[in-house]
C-alpha cells in the first residue's frame, strides 16, 4: 500500500486546501473508508475464494459481463497505470541523484528491472517484494523521526477551525479523495491472490485489516511532518513533496539524500503492482478462450505473456509524461467497481442469506455503507470536475464490454471448472 501517492499527492491537495485539520481529515477519512473497503472485502473474499479480486467477485454477483469488465481494467490500466505513476515519480526523485537523468528513462529502466526479477519465479519475486517493502517502511520511520527531531515548525495548525467544515464539503475536498484513495489503493490487495495464502479464512482478515491501520497511521504522520515543517507555498502543485519536505528539514545535501533513498523505496510499490496485476489477467485467460494466451506460465510457475503485457501497457502510459491526468483517467473507473463489489456485500446479504460465509464483515451495515457514501461522493465529483478522464474511463469499461460479448460469439466454450465454483454454490442455494 505504502507508494507514490504518499509522496506525491500533498502537491495538489494544498492548491486548494490550505487547512492542516482539513488537510490531515483527507488522509484520516480517505484511511478509514480503506479500511470499511478492507473489511467488506474481507467477507467477498472468503465467500469466493478465487484470485482476481472484482473480476471474480462481480461475475458471481452480478453477471459475468461485469466481472469481465473489471478483470479487462485491471489487466490494461488497473495496475499498469499505478506502476507508471510510480515509475514518474520514481524518475522525478532519482533526478535529486543525477540531476542530469532524462525523465522518463529512469523510470522505464527501473520498471524493466523489476518485471525481469519477477519472470524469474515467484520465489525470487516475493524475496525482491520483502526486501523492498522492509527498506521502504525503515526509510519511512526515519524520515519521520528526524522531521520531528530537526525540522523547523511552520504556522500551520490541526486543530480544527471556524471555516474547515467548508474546505471538507467543497469539491477541492472531493477531488483531493481521489488522490488520497488512490494513495492507498493496495488495501484490497491480498483478495488478488486468496487462492495462494495459507489458512485464508483466518490471515485473510488479518491482513487487510492490519495492514491499512497500519499505513492510515503511517500516513496521517508523514503528511503532518510534511506540513509542519515545509511551508505550504513550496508545496503546492509540485509532485516531490517529500524532497521539498527533506530539503526544509535537512538542508540541500540531505534533500539529494531523501529524494535519492524515496526512489529506492518506490521500486517496492512497482515489484507489487507488477506482481499482482498479472494474476488476473492469467485468470482471465483460464476463463475465456480468446485470452486463452495470457494463462499460459513459464518454466518458472509465472504467468510471463501476462507480465510481458502488463509491462508494454506500463511503459505506454510512462510515455506520457502526465501523472495528474492518468490517475484522473484509472481512479474512476476502478472506484465504479469497487463501489458495485461493496454493494455485493449487501445484496448478497439479502438474497443469499444462507452462504457460507467464513468471515462476516464486521460493523455490518454501516462500513459497506460508509464506503459506499464517500465512493458515492467521489465519483459524483470527478464527473462533474473531471469529465473527460471519467467519461474516458467509462468508455474503456465499455470497449470491454464490447470485448466480452464479442468473445461469445467467437467462442462457445464454457468458463473454466474453477471459475463456476462460486456460481454453482449460489445456484444450490
Amino acid at each position: 500500500m505504502v507508494g507514490v501517492g504518499v509522496f506525491t499527492s500533498l502537491g495538489f491537495q494544498v492548491k486548494d486546501i490550505t487547512s492542516g485539520f482539513a488537510l490531515l481529515m483527507l488522509w484520516t477519512i480517505g484511511g478509514i473508508v480503506a479500511m470499511c473497503g478492507a473489511i467488506s472485502y474481507a467477507e467477498l473474499a472468503l465467500m469466493f475464494p478465487r484470485s482476481s479480486g472484482e473480476y471474480n467477485f462481480l461475475r458471481r454477483i452480478y453477471h459475468p459481463a461485469f466481472g469481465f469488465v473489471a478483470g479487462w481494467l485491471s489487466a490494461t490500466v488497473g495496475f499498469a497505470a499505478p506502476v507508471a505513476l510510480a515509475a514518474m515519480a520514481f524518475s522525478v526523485y532519482f533526478r535529486s541523484v543525477m540531476p542530469d537523468a532524462p525523465v522518463p528513462w529512469p523510470g522505464l529502466v527501473v520498471v524493466w528491472l523489476v518485471s525481469l526479477v519477477h519472470l524469474s519465479g515467484i520465489r525470487h519475486g516475493s524475496a525482491f517484494q520483502n526486501a523492498w517493502t522492509a527498506i521502504k517502511l525503515l526509510l519511512i520511520v526515519a524520515f519521520l523521526l528526524s522531521g520531528l527531531v530537526f525540522g523547523a515548525r511552520q504556522p500551520i495548525s490541526f486543530v480544527p477551525g471556524a471555516g474547515d467544515l467548508s474546505f471538507i464539503t467543497s469539491a477541492p475536498f472531493a477531488i483531493s479523495l481521489v488522490f488520497v484513495m488512490y494513495s492507498y489503493s493496495g488495501w484490497n490487495a491480498a483478495t488478488y491472490i486468496v487462492g495462494e495464502i495459507r489458512e485464508p479464512a483466518r490471515n485473510l482478515p488479518r491482513a487487510l485489516v492490519a495492514g491499512t491501520a497500519v499505513v492510515l497511521v503511517l500516513y496521517v504522520l508523514l503528511n503532518a511532518v510534511m506540513l509542519k515543517t515545509t511551508p505550504l507555498s513550496d508545496l503546492s502543485g509540485v509532485i516531490d513533496v517529500a524532497m521539498v519536505s527533506g530539503r526544509h528539514i535537512f538542508g540541500p545535501v540531505g534533500a539529494r539524500l531523501v529524494g535519492g533513498l524515496i526512489s529506492f523505496g518506490l521500486v517496492a510499490s512497482i515489484s507489487a503492482m507488477m506482481w499482482i496485476g498479472p494474476r488476473v489477467t492469467m485468470t482471465m485467460g483460464e476463463d475465456f478462450r480468446v485470452l486463452r494466451l495470457f494463462a499460459r506460465q513459464s518454466k518458472a510457475g509465472v504467468p510471463a505473456i501476462a507480465i510481458l503485457f502488463q509491462l508494454v501497457v506500463c511503459d505506454l502510459l510512462l510515455l506520457t509524461e502526465s501523472f495528474e491526468e492518468v490517475l484522473n483517467f484509472v481512479q474512476f473507473s476502478l472506484t465504479f467497481c469497487s463501489f458495485f463489489a461493496v454493494l455485493g456485500v449487501i445484496k448478497m446479504r439479502i438474497t443469499h442469506p444462507d452462504l457460507a460465509r467464513p468471515y462476516r464483515a464486521w460493523g455490518y451495515p454501516i462500513t459497506p455503507l460508509a464506503f459506499l457514501t464517500v465512493t458515492a461522493f467521489m465519483m459524483y465529483y470527478l464527473l462533474v470536475n473531471r469529465p473527460l478522464q471519467s467519461l474516458g474511463g467509462l468508455a474503456l469499461m465499455a470497449a470491454g464490454l464490447v470485448i466480452y460479448y464479442a468473445s461469445n460469439l467467437l467462442s462457445k466454450v464454457p468458463p473454466s471448472d474453477t471459475s463456476r465454483a462460486g456460481t454453482d454454490a449460489l445456484d444450490r442455494v
